[in-house]
């Protein structure tokens, strides 16, 4: 048995576009192959829960048994010779993990068969194994088409992994993406359809450093954006794009509460450049909350106002046209280019060999949630007399906290965690209602609407106005009960 670190990329790529992708890659030997996988689980997904894949993989008359485990660039690899077809509890990397009873309920819940182009450069002083797969994965009766590039450091540093990555993609589109073949084997079995991704809680280890927690995060919030990409690509709807946009500015509220640790030359960029991101989806997203929260309860009230189809119409006409363009950014040749650098840079920036980064994480995140802690408190002092815009600062400052705590949480016990970030979410939502009245008015400036559409929109925006102090009542009530609530950091 060999275990070892794998340091590897993986981008989806238009079956079309692979030959491309190995005509533009440097020399090298070459060589084709047909991998034939099998994954094995528990009956209640043991392995899969805990963020392990096992796999019998048969290549040229041999069988080799292949566990993995790992988030990010880095995962840990173990491998071995098989003689029979499945695996047993004799393979030492699986009795941390299984229980005698475990081992032996093990099964096959999918395979995965692909044809494999394989070709080993050199490049930037580094060895690098470049590989194309075209196949399928396939569970029950359920089937999904493979088509993806790979890139594997055998040598050298991961930065010529990038560089390869911004290389190659001159040549073809290529989509990063962190989804392994048993991730998607798993959501085949599982009959999970192509839709948005929520986040996921960030797991932290109690002893990490501040570079690490940063990591954790920072990856979380990049394959959540790849992700909703994905599904913008194929079919743009609005969960799709309120899931990639929450990603985008998780990721850059991470650069501003981590700046100490990780700020180096690359850091301006990519902050930048998730701007960007994050504020091409706004109009999409705008559009779609005033038609969720505004025009759909309007269309179900006894007595509509007069031009209601008119707004509706328009909204409907600017919605398309923004989920259009919403498709467009997560196809373009900027979007790949950002994740490709925001990726490097997280696993191979300048920051990283900094002594910032080496701090421990807890005393780091207790005094960065105290601080936002009180601004927050600050700016939102006598909420209920503020303006609009000291409320939508207030918001912002909310929103910051909740993403620190959030991001934090694992640091601390779990309970706790979740309790005080239940009452910054219902105060940023409340907020956010607030700051969805504001915006209106330049929303619908925007379309250009026709008389009809412009009076139904006064009338609605009229008993939205109307709702205001009720929703400013919450919103001071909801900054209270923070108040009193528990810091769990304390």
């Amino acid at each position: 048995m060999s275990g070892s670190r794998e340091i590897e990329l993986k981008f989806l790529c238009h079956p079309n576009d692979l030959g491309a992708v190995l005509a533009a890659a440097p020399e090298g030997d070459d060589d084709s192959r047909e991998l034939i996988s099998v994954y094995f689980d528990t009956p209640d997904l043991t392995l899969q829960k805990a963020g392990v894949s096992l796999r019998v993989r048969e290549s040229k008359g041999r069988r080799i048994l292949t566990m993995k485990r790992g988030e990010g660039l880095a995962r840990e690899e173990y491998e071995a010779p098989l003689e029979g077809e499945a695996p047993n509890g004799e393979f030492a990397p699986l009795r941390e993990i299984l229980s005698d009873g475990d081992a032996a309920a093990l099964k096959p819940a999918y395979n995965v068969r692909v044809t494999r182009r394989q070709r080993l450069v050199k490049f930037a002083g580094a060895e690098i194994e470049l590989a194309l797969d075209q196949g399928e994965v396939s569970g029950g009766v359920r089937v999904s088409p493979i088509s993806e590039v790979e890139l594997e450091l055998k040598a050298g540093h991961p930065s010529a992994l990038f560089d390869l990555a911004r290389d190659l993609s001159k040549y073809a589109p290529l989509y990063l993406s962190f989804d392994t073949k048993s991730a998607r084997g798993q959501a085949l079995v599982a009959g999970q359809t192509v839709e948005a991704r929520r986040k996921e809680k960030v797991k932290l280890d109690k002893a990490a450093t501040a570079g690490a927690a940063f990591q954790t995060g920072a990856r979380n919030a990049l394959a959540q954006i790849a992700a909703n990409a994905a599904v913008l690509r194929e079919a743009p709807g609005p969960h799709a794009v309120h899931q990639l946009r929450v990603a985008a500015r998780r990721l850059r509220s991470g650069l501003v509460t981590f700046r100490r640790v990780v700020e180096d030359p690359g850091y301006g960029q990519v902050k930048a450049e998730l701007r960007w991101l994050a504020k091409a989806f706004d109009e999409a997203r705008n559009l779609d909350v005033y038609a969720e929260t505004v025009l759909e309860p309007a269309i179900r009230m006894p007595s509509p106002p007069a031009g209601l189809s008119a707004l509706v119409n328009a909204v409907a006409e600017a919605r398309e046209a923004a989920r259009k363009t919403a498709g467009e950014t997560a196809s373009s040749m900027r979007f790949r280019t950002l994740m490709i650098d925001a990726t490097g840079w997280v696993e191979t920036g300048a920051w990283l060999s900094a002594e910032p980064a080496r701090q421990p994480a807890r005393p780091f995140a207790a005094r960065t949630l105290d601080h936002r802690l009180a601004r927050l408190m600050k700016q939102g002092s006598k909420l209920e007399t503020r303006d609009d815009a000291a409320r939508h600062a207030a918001r912002i400052q909310a929103k910051k906290l909740r993403y620190a705590a959030e991001g934090f949480g694992g640091l601390w016990p779990e309970k706790k965690a979740d309790r005080f970030v239940g009452r910054v979410k219902r105060l940023q939502d409340e907020l956010g209602g607030l700051n969805d009245i504001a915006t209106a008015e330049s929303l619908l400036a925007g379309l250009a609407l026709t008389p009809d559409a412009a009076y139904a929109a006064g009338e609605l925006e009229g008993l939205r106005l109307a709702r205001k102090p009720k929703l400013v009542a919450s919103a001071a009530k909801a900054l209270g009960r923070l108040a009193d609530a528990e810091p769990y950091w304390r």
